[in-house]
């Protein structure tokens, strides 16, 4: 079962939907235009959602980066 973390590797502001799009297997710009179009058809409840679920959901762990094999 995949679990769901904020992304590491693709975030703006929190990785939230970054995670979000890995867990789905889509392209993040696609999560986030629906964040936003959503937060603003809303009146706010989406934003305050994203907030919530951006302190619960967890960071993912270290060995989940695809980039942490790399030593530049």
């Amino acid at each position: 079962m995949k679990k769901l973390y904020r992304s590491m590797t693709d975030s703006k502001v929190t990785g939230l939907c970054g995670g979000i799009a890995e867990w789905f297997g889509i392209d993040a710009t696609i999560v986030r235009l629906i964040v936003v179009i959503s937060a603003l058809c809303s009146f706010g409840a989406v934003a305050l959602c994203y907030i919530v679920a951006s302190i619960i959901v967890p960071k993912a762990p270290y060995g989940n980066n695809p980039f942490s094999n790399y030593h530049y």
